[in-house]
């Protein structure tokens, strides 16, 4: 009787008819893309694979569940864009960390749009996933810069302002460094397509909060 064919999977490279997986950047890239758009809810295993272009148990083989693939995710991107911040000067003035800080924060944000998508999606929910990102990213990053906020409002430089309208205050003007089509709408009539134009925006929207938060001090000509 003749042998059967072994169905093992033997070493070494794949044969060329085996389709290629894409690399794990754009794997990442892909799940940022469809979280953003689709919401963690609606962005099924099925719909992610299709949009990966990997089968349907890929997820979990790789990953072991779609709430760990969003966490590989949101680790890729927003873990990413934080490591490019400058790092705080110790020695410089509360004001001056303050500026540096925010404009770092919106020139790190203009390369990956789906981003502020995909974290803005999660702020309205209360899911392990805001828990997630509040405890490994939002509580961190505060922490750098709120002894430098308080010192400012101690010495009347700056007003007091409760934390989550200081946190809203930095981040809702995000929003305006991803939304060229509303820009355009709104009179921008080329839409900040290159990088530079967006840094532009970037370091326009740091002058704006920053100055906003010491107007207390620039009214009372301190």
């Amino acid at each position: 009787m003749a042998a059967k064919p072994s169905t093992t999977r033997r070493r070494g490279r794949p044969s060329s008819d085996t389709a290629a997986l894409p690399d794990e950047r754009d794997i990442l890239l892909r799940g940022l893309e469809t979280f953003a758009e689709l919401g963690y809810d609606r962005a099924s295993a099925r719909e992610l694979a299709r949009r990966l272009g990997v089968s349907h148990t890929f997820i979990n083989d790789r990953y072991g569940s779609k709430a760990a693939f969003w966490r590989a995710v949101v680790d890729a991107a927003l873990g990413a864009r934080l490591k490019r911040m400058a790092p705080v000067d110790p020695e410089a003035d509360d004001e001056a960390a303050v500026r540096q800080f925010i404009r770092d924060f919106y020139r790190t944000g203009i390369d990956e749009p789906n981003l502020p998508r995909l974290i803005t999606n999660e702020y309205s929910q209360d899911t392990e996933r805001l828990d997630y990102l509040y405890q490994r990213y939002i509580e961190p990053t505060l922490s750098v810069i709120l002894p430098r906020v308080e010192r400012l409002t101690a010495s009347g430089r700056m007003d007091r302002v409760p934390v989550d309208i200081l946190f809203f205050a930095l981040v809702a003007p995000m929003s305006g460094l991803v939304s060229d089509p509303l820009a355009h709408r709104l009179g921008n009539s080329s839409g900040p397509t290159t990088k530079e134009e967006r840094l532009r925006r970037a370091e326009t929207l740091a002058c704006l909060v920053v100055d906003g938060l010491l107007a207390h001090r620039h009214t009372n000509g301190q």
